[in-house]
């Protein structure tokens, strides 16, 4: 393992084939319904979540969101913004690993969201040119509604058997 040593990232947290930008498989976002915006889209997007997407370039932070909103945010020192914008917002989906113990999970998720889907397994990711990554994540992944339509869209998910795992209304 070879170790990186950015100064902007904790050294235990990167190694060379680390990376932010992981898209999320077309299958959870299909069985979750029709999305407006997807602020975190690839700059050549293999596959789409939403109508309308902000890429790296147009800085989806800066932008204004509107509609129900997808967020599979840059995984890394940014993710708890991108989740705030998200709770701001009050209409949508986000997907991140499941770090209960830090405090952006508590601020942006237990604090914030409507309701928590915890993902049974690990989620096989995409990398940006649209191919399936070889291994599983690193961690589980959990999904969460901000919005009462985004808690029954996770619902109506598991009960037709679309994700696996278990809803948690906040």
């Amino acid at each position: 393992m070879e170790i990186s040593l950015d100064a902007n990232e904790p050294y235990w947290t990167r190694t060379k084939h680390t990376k932010d930008e992981w898209l999320t498989p077309p299958s959870i976002t299909e069985s979750l319904g029709h999305f407006d915006l997807d602020p975190c889209q690839p700059i050549d997007p293999p596959f789409v979540h939403a109508d309308k997407g902000f890429n790296v370039l147009d800085n989806g932070l800066s932008q204004v969101w509107d509609g129900r909103v997808w967020c599979n945010p840059p995984y890394g020192r940014e993710t708890f913004k991108w989740l705030k914008m998200l709770a701001d917002h009050g209409d949508g989906v986000g997907m991140i690993f499941c770090r209960t113990e830090t405090k952006g999970f508590h601020a942006q998720v237990f604090e914030r969201a409507d309701a928590i889907l915890f993902l049974k397994g690990r989620i096989r990711f995409h990398h940006v040119d649209g191919e399936k990554a070889n291994k599983d994540a690193a961690a589980p992944s959990c999904l969460i509604a901000y919005g009462l339509r985004n808690v029954i869209a996770l619902e109506s998910a598991v009960e037709r058997g679309d994700l696996q795992g278990r809803v948690v209304r906040l």
